[in-house]
């Protein structure tokens, strides 16, 4: 349900490992593409790890500011482990990598394996198999992965509109 009391459409999750970088800046940015859509009451976003590093934790700090400079804020967002319930409740669930990938694929009941995809499946100009961990790089790892989910979530943006 949103805010009217209306069910929700569809529904998108984002994972990566520590839901402190990648998934995030997915959700923000998927988020925001839903809200300049006017899909906010249609379209439900989240994000989630395979492990439980970082419970509660704000995205990380260059994650955020990365974001920031394009216009997403992240600031909301708290990291947390996917569920047994998420196979269930999300119509997508989309990974940063193939080892997230084959981790949720491992977790995920045979009747919700079909919700399992990557997320640069849906990159439009970018033929990257994977959007890359950040986390012990440079700045511009945060950058790179902003181009990334930018492009995918362009092309998810799409597939979305034609599911509500």
């Amino acid at each position: 349900m949103n805010k009217q009391n209306k069910p929700v459409r569809y529904s998108v999750l984002f994972v990566c490992m520590g839901n402190i970088c990648r998934s995030p800046t997915a959700d923000g940015v998927f988020r925001q593409k839903v809200a300049d859509h006017g899909l906010t009451n249609q379209v439900h976003v989240d994000s989630a790890g395979t492990h439980n590093y970082h419970p509660a934790s704000p995205p990380d700090a260059r994650s955020q500011a990365a974001a920031a400079k394009r216009g997403y804020d992240l600031s909301a967002l708290r990291a947390r482990q996917v569920t047994e319930a998420d196979y269930t409740n999300f119509d997508l669930i989309l990974a940063m990598d193939w080892d997230n990938l084959a981790l949720l694929q491992d977790d995920c009941p045979a009747e919700h394996q079909h919700k399992l995809r990557r997320l640069t499946e849906f990159c439009q100009h970018s033929d990257s198999p994977v959007v890359p961990d950040p986390y012990y790089g440079g700045g511009q790892g945060f950058e790179t992965v902003l181009d990334l989910v930018e492009d995918a979530c362009e092309g998810l943006l799409a597939h979305v509109r034609h599911q509500v």
